[in-house]
């Protein structure tokens, strides 16, 4: 008797028919359009197609009921394997340019012996499976077309550009419709939209893609982060360093980075005398060659480790522009970086010293939901030479360094083979973003190559020259892609001492303008990110723009609140409003800030 499949499994068979009738259904309104790929994926399922005529949202209900109409035609899903030859002549019937390519590749690159196809009624795909045993056993109510894009086949801009599919796909309508609702609330916090409506950045056509521009309350988040950096890494005995956004490209040789992050670098600058070439320069796409140089400024002993070099640095990284979107992708960004140069006994505490100081970032600012992950090297990589340092011994050594680091620490971690960087393992911090993403947000990373490439040295307790171990790190990632996961985590809703604006008065009518500007400037006098609303509007409407604007502390001042020293206040999401002295207040607003508290002192 066949194992039942588990309810993953039941549900991944689901999306992945699905994916096959909804291509079925597309070939019946779109006949003569060519199949890409087909996978189900996380909420999901998508097809890959070069269509015959394009399709739009408006084509969606039409897709969706023709594949009810092949759910209750309940057709039995075949599988079929033939040999190579067979099986290329097969897809040579089916006339699909691009399952041709991808078998070939199969058989040339992987050595498969066989091609396997799934039927269901009139479809045939070249297929791996699994899938159900009959469409019948397909929700009708469980799926939904949600968008179209477009991808080039297989991932390559080079490639035909292809229309893709998405839709959800789940075991019930309930699971659906909470998928749906889930999705609507990404939607509202897509940090995109918040950022517009917040004027939190811009990115200008003029300036470049993925250049952002941070407007004054995005700056304000920016130099509140940098604060708590700053403090957290100065109690920590971090000494901080400023360095140049450029340097010569010969650098970039001798660190490893190149010729393999090229594709990732802005273009060389000649620097050009007399018709020749003399040297060339290029943006940096990342601080620590810079550091390295910091710490080879001088001779060091070990009596001087660890040292710990600290810089808000900005990186230029040219990302493909397919890929960039919003702040999480961008082509120049500033990062939360330092170095840590440390002997090899050293190595265990520095690193759990770091891990500490992310979960310290991460408490302050509420955020619970991650995961970490150590990023291994794969020996059995077959583009291991080109991807890695060739130091098996060393590779090894390291990774055992930071497991037993995360096991001093009781931390909890997944190990994937193959996301190391070139020179060493590393500790990456995995968010799921309220949006529904898994993106890495912050990074630990242990490195033993890179200064004996560069000639990085300290004099040991024997008086011997030896290279020290780097930690690169960065708590708070880079601004772009934290200040991204900060808007959609709070949902643009900034707790007081991170909010661009932390105060909003309003006076009831033009008579109290007098008092609002006074307090304040008592509140201003104190650093407090305040503000007066003297505009000619209606006190309501004041009220809707201060909740529209998200402002955590909106103060209502009238002839009650003038007379008596008192203040109303409106607290961002909380219905109740209470009446309190100004003196009271500001005492209650100076704990906030100076906790950085997440919920305002009652």
């Amino acid at each position: 008797m066949r194992d039942e499949p588990s309810a993953d499994d039941r549900l991944h068979r689901i999306r992945h028919s699905l994916a096959h009738v909804m291509a079925q259904a597309v070939l019946k309104l779109r006949p003569g359009s060519k199949l890409g790929f087909g996978p189900a994926i996380d909420d999901g399922f998508y097809y890959d197609f070069i269509l015959s005529s394009p399709l739009t949202a408006d084509d969606f209900g039409a897709i969706e009921d023709e594949m009810r109409k092949i759910i209750a035609e309940n057709q039995t899903f075949v599988r079929e394997d033939l040999s190579v030859a067979d099986g290329l002549a097969r897809i040579d019937g089916m006339g699909e340019p691009y399952k041709r390519e991808y078998a070939e590749d199969l058989v040339h690159k992987q050595g498969v012996s066989s091609i396997s196809f799934y039927s269901n009624g009139p479809f045939l795909d070249m297929c791996e499976g699994p899938h159900v045993d009959r469409s019948g056993q397909l929700p009708k109510d469980g799926f939904k077309i949600r968008s179209l894009a477009g991808a080039y086949w297989r991932g390559d801009s080079k490639n035909a550009q292809m229309t893709r599919l998405y839709a959800y796909a789940y075991a019930d309508k309930k699971a659906l419709d909470a998928r749906i609702k889930e999705a609507e609330l990404a939607k509202e916090r897509d940090h995109k939209k918040l950022g517009a409506e917040l004027d939190i950045y811009v990115i200008d056509d003029e300036i470049g893609p993925g250049l952002a521009l941070w407007l004054p309350n995005g700056t304000v988040v920016r130099d509140e982060l940098e604060k708590l950096a700053k403090e957290l890494e100065f109690k920590a005995g971090y000494v901080r360093v400023a360095t140049p956004q450029i340097s010569k490209v010969g650098l970039y040789y001798k660190t490893g980075h190149l010729p393999y992050y090229k594709q990732h670098m802005y273009p060389f600058m000649p620097l050009v005398e007399d018709g020749e070439v003399r040297e060339e320069y290029v943006l940096r796409p990342m601080n620590c060659p810079h550091h390295h140089k910091v710490f080879a400024a001088r001779k060091r002993s070990y009596r001087d480790l660890p040292l710990r070099l600290a810089e808000y640095g900005q990186v230029f990284r040219y990302e493909d522009s397919g890929a960039i979107s919003g702040l999480l992708r961008v082509r120049s960004m500033c990062m939360n970086d330092a170095h840590l140069y440390v002997t090899p006994d050293q190595i265990k505490a520095e690193f759990l010293a770091v891990l500490e100081m992310h979960r310290k970032v991460y408490e302050v600012l509420g955020l619970e939901s991650y995961k970490l992950r150590l990023s291994a090297w794969d020996p059995d990589d077959p583009k291991g030479k080109d991807k890695y340092v060739n130091d098996p011994e060393a590779w090894e050594s390291s990774q055992k360094l930071i497991r037993e680091a995360m096991a001093d620490g009781s931390f909890t971690y997944e190990e994937v083979k193959g996301e190391a960087a070139f020179y060493g393992p590393k500790i990456d911090v995995q968010f799921k973003t309220v949006t529904g993403r898994e993106e890495t947000a912050s990074t630990n990373q242990l490195d033993f190559a890179v200064p004996k490439r560069l000639g990085l040295t300290y004099v040991d307790s024997s008086g011997a020259e030896v290279a020290p171990y780097v930690i690169h790190r960065a708590p708070l990632g880079t601004h772009e892609r934290f200040v991204a996961f900060l808007l959609e985590h709070y949902g643009g809703a900034f707790p007081t001492w991170l909010a661009p604006v932390q105060v909003r008065i309003i006076p009831v009518t033009e008579q109290f303008t007098g008092y609002a500007e006074k307090l304040c400037a008592e509140l201003r006098g104190e650093m407090v990110r305040a503000e007066v609303d003297g505009s000619s509007d209606r006190m309501g409407k004041k009220i809707r723009d201060a909740a529209t604007a998200k402002i955590p502390n909106t103060l209502v001042v009238g002839e009650r609140e003038q007379a008596e020293a008192t203040i109303t206040l409106r607290r961002f999401g909380v219905k109740e409003q209470a009446t309190m002295p100004f003196a009271e207040f500001q005492a209650k607003l100076r704990q906030a800030i100076a906790t950085r508290a997440s919920a305002f002192p009652t």
